[in-house]
């Protein structure tokens, strides 16, 4: 290799850094988060409604404004809306840990939450961007997504630490880290304007799908109480899907679409984003039904908490060294449809949990759910946008983050409103348990059905296929 090739090679791993502390960043601050909610209500006195908002406010905030800020992304140049929002992230982070009321960390946690819609697209955008696609940008992609999942997973351990200093300690250690991330990225990533130079910003889709967006968010939040206000929830949802209907008249007439809704009609594309809803869905049920039982089942410290699923954290390790190593050898699809069948049973295995659980009887779940997040959370980031044209991997990114999003919001939504449904206490807990272990099962049929589609001969691309072929040296993959 020449001594030109190893520096560009060299920079291109220095930006995937940079870009892995960003999304690691993301990860963290959520995760942390929910372990400090009790410190936070003890200390502003707020009420559980306003609790619940400060966790919605973030969920508004990002699904709301996903597509719109992987568009911008594509239109507006990525390293400028990467720098620009992980400054927005970086100031509010820092107004939510001087906060003195539920509003203001209530508004703190929507600007913030906005923040991160506009820069994970882009930042995913720039990974794949600095990579050619093959087994390089597999293994970069693997390390990107590795490092995503363990912000999930290790965001628990360093809130339970960070609380137990004060919670304002949880919103500023997000600006230390972001900081530092921030003087690196304008060291390090490259300085590119537009992807392309559009006829015109699309003002009226814009608008239409943001109020989509936000209106659908906030009706599934509003799904976690089932009793209270049911025909309002309706109406959200009703607005919501008339806008989304105003927002795809808006495109077939635009000269210049937010979301080519070709991209849209693509089946590989859609098959990926309903797994990764279903997936992120199951898990963030499971978390939050896991954190209940160890804290008011068992009565454990946020601390012990955040140990007892710091082994869900060993997908830090093997999403960036075994997964791309498995989709090299047998595809993107086959190793999510295995992620996605090693959840369903980690979560089966916890539903017959019992008050006088050892943490052995755990065991097998977390781990499994480790493995699960190695095998599925990488492949999902890969799939999202192999095969797109560059000037549209913002708004692919955009498409699988907000899938994830609200996935997450779902999940959150399903296993509250039945627990509460089937009483309080273990035997509700146990029927919500019910809850992931559907959602990752169907995720598993989702992709199942991608296991049929044949393989792209060389030169070609298949019907439906998103993903391209890879060099020769490469074995072919199954189309997702």
């Amino acid at each position: 290799m020449s001594d030109s090739s190893e520096r560009t090679n060299g920079r291109a791993w220095g930006v995937l850094m940079v870009l892995c502390g960003a999304i690691f960043l993301e990860g963290i601050d959520v995760a942390m988060l929910n372990v400090a909610l009790p410190s936070i209500r003890a200390d502003l006195g707020l009420s559980t409604g306003m609790l619940g908002g400060v966790v919605s406010a973030y969920v508004l905030g990002y699904g709301g404004f996903m597509l719109l800020g992987g568009r911008a992304a594509d239109l507006l140049g990525h390293r400028r809306m990467f720098v620009l929002w992980l400054s927005v992230f970086l100031v509010f982070s820092g107004v939510g840990g001087f906060a003195t009321g539920g509003w203001m960390l209530l508004t703190a946690r929507f600007l913030t939450g906005v923040a991160a819609a506009f820069m994970a697209p882009a930042g995913l955008a720039l990974v794949t961007s600095a990579f050619p696609e093959g087994p390089a940008r597999t293994r970069a992609l693997g390390v990107y997504a590795g490092t995503a999942a363990g912000g999930f997973s290790l965001g628990l351990v360093a809130g339970g630490v960070l609380a137990s200093f004060g919670w304002r300690w949880v919103f500023f250690a997000p600006v230390i880290m972001a900081a530092l991330i921030l003087v690196a990225a304008l060291a390090l990533l490259p300085g590119t304007g537009a992807v392309r130079s559009p006829g015109g910003f699309d003002v009226a889709g814009a608008l239409a799908v943001t109020g989509a967006m936000l209106l659908l968010a906030y009706g599934v939040v509003r799904l976690e109480d089932l009793g209270e206000g049911s025909l309002l929830t309706a109406g959200v949802f009703a607005a919501g899907l008339a806008l989304l209907g105003l927002f795809a008249a808006v495109e077939r007439r635009s000269r210049s679409p937010l979301v080519r809704l070709g991209l849209l009609r693509t089946v590989p594309l859609v098959r990926v984003n309903a797994a990764a809803l279903l997936f992120l869905s199951a898990f963030a049920g499971f978390q939050f039904l896991a954190t209940l039982y160890f804290q008011e089942v068992r009565g454990w410290s946020t601390m012990q908490t955040g140990l007892a699923m710091l082994v869900i954290g060993v997908d830090t390790v093997l999403a960036p060294t075994l997964t791309p190593r498995l989709v090299e050898r047998f595809g993107n699809i086959r190793v999510l449809f295995g992620g996605m069948l090693l959840a369903a049973a980690a979560y089966a295995l916890f539903l017959p949990v019992g008050a006088d659980w050892t943490y052995a009887a755990m065991l097998p779940s977390l781990v499994l759910l480790g493995l699960a997040f190695s095998l599925a959370y990488g492949p999902l980031t890969m799939a999202a946008t192999e095969g797109i044209e560059e000037d549209e991997h913002g708004v692919a990114g955009g498409l699988l983050y907000t899938a994830m999003q609200f996935g997450t919001a779902l999940g959150l939504s399903a296993v509250t409103a039945v627990s509460v449904a089937a009483g309080t206490g273990l035997d509700g807990l146990r029927t919500a348990l019910a809850v992931p272990v559907a959602a990752a099962a169907l995720g598993a049929v989702v992709i199942a059905f991608g296991l049929r589609a044949p393989a792209a001969p060389d030169g070609a691309a298949p019907d439906d296929a998103v993903t391209k072929a890879t060099p020769a040296a490469e074995p072919a993959k199954t189309a997702i």
